[in-house]
């Protein structure tokens, strides 16, 4: 038998669907090379059909652009419906980035994904599908302090409650915050993906079941801005949210976002419950030190950036003080942040994505058997069932 015949065949790969493909994912010729470890020139030459990826580089590729390896054999390229993205409503969000707005794409169908998976473990577990309450529901016109008042009301959260959290025990007040706004019906689910892009909070309004995705943050700017998304549920928006809003509100989102900065205010730092703590002077301070800051955003488990935006929005405060002062040293620091500290047990990362009224969801459905080992993995995104097992084992920790 000769060399020829010996030598295996080129597997019928399409060019034109790895270019789209990688296109299609907003990833680079440099990326996809550095990724698979060829030179940038393979990648190419695949791409336009005068060389070919051994197996195990294509289905890297695959996993590298998130599609399926066997769209690679197509003949024509994939007809994909896109998403409508959320409305952007990132104030100051720099020179249009086709790659960033891909990557919160992604993180919009993940996010829609899962809303469908657990409509359906809903079904599955025999339980029917949580709705907002109607009293929630607000417009702009509404005032902020009232919605927010009737949002604590209505998911069970009270002041009492989070000022009560110890020095020790401040850091849990984000997570006791998204177990709240889970009570109302709300999916709360965390992607640290959306920070990269200047995105602080991401909410997809549907009825039933609306979602909200937040970011990696300190807990207690995690707690501001799962107030803030909160608030264009109540508005019924879907939005793309950035830092705190513009100083004047001329646009529909300018408005929306100082209305949910507003909400988010009243809802974390209530004015009686301020009130109790500093009588409220007859004259904005022009300033405020920064140890007197901090001992109040303590008090309500918040972010020295929230406590001080809630200071100017009941003047106790001066805003050029917050403006022209503060606001940019709070910017930096929060760009600044890496992220917490280690994870108590592996699996805690893949809950934390997903939150517990999902995992809860999860975990009811394959405890009683209605979905196996594999599908309940899959559903948490979860490739070694050992994570999964660590997460059944942990929950009511």
């Amino acid at each position: 038998m000769n060399a020829e015949a010996m030598r295996p065949h080129s597997l019928p790969f399409n060019p034109n669907v790895l270019r789209w493909a990688r296109e299609w994912r907003g990833r680079s010729v440099e990326e996809a090379a550095q990724k698979i470890n060829v030179a940038e020139d393979k990648v190419l030459a695949w791409e336009e059909g005068v060389a070919v990826p051994t197996v195990r580089q294509a289905r890297m590729l695959a996993g590298f652009y998130e599609r399926s390896f066997l769209e690679f054999f197509l003949s024509r390229i994939p007809n994909v419906a896109e998403t409508r993205l959320a409305p952007d409503f990132r104030l100051h969000k720099k020179a249009p980035d086709p790659r960033g707005d891909r990557e919160v794409q992604m993180i919009q169908d993940w996010a829609e994904g899962t809303r469908q998976s657990a409509i359906e473990l809903f079904a599955v577990v025999g339980d029917d599908v949580p709705t907002i309450p109607v009293e929630f529901r607000a417009t702009l016109e509404t005032n902020p302090e009232w919605a927010a008042s009737e949002a604590r009301r209505l998911c069970g959260y009270t002041i009492e409650d989070q000022i009560a959290l110890g020095s020790a025990e401040r850091g849990r007040v984000a997570k006791d915050i998204r177990h709240a706004i889970e009570r109302l019906g709300v999916l709360v689910l965390k992607d640290s993906r959306l920070s990269k892009y200047g995105v602080r909070g991401l909410t997809l309004f549907a009825q039933p079941l609306p979602v909200i995705i937040f970011g990696t943050e300190a807990p207690t700017a995690q707690a501001f801005t799962l107030a803030h998304e909160l608030g264009h549920i109540s508005l019924q928006q879907s939005a793309i949210s950035g830092p705190p809003a513009a100083r004047e509100a001329r646009t529909d989102a300018e408005r929306s976002e100082r209305w949910c900065d507003e909400f988010a205010g009243a809802f974390l730092i209530p004015a009686p419950a301020l009130g109790k703590i500093w009588a409220k002077p007859n004259q904005p301070n022009p300033k405020i030190g920064d140890d007197a800051l901090g001992q109040l955003a303590n008090t309500f488990s918040v972010s020295r950036h929230a406590m001080l935006i809630r200071l100017v929005q009941l003047n106790y405060v001066a805003p050029e003080y917050y403006w022209d002062v503060k606001r940019p040293e709070f910017l930096r620091q929060e760009a600044e942040f890496k992220g917490g500290g280690k994870a108590p047990y592996y699996g805690t990362r893949y809950r934390n994505s997903y939150g517990d009224m999902y995992t809860a969801l999860v975990l009811e459905a394959w405890g009683t058997g209605r979905i196996t080992n594999h599908n309940a993995a899959e559903l948490m995104g979860i490739k070694n069932l050992a994570h999964l097992f660590d997460i059944r084992d942990n929950f009511s920790v």
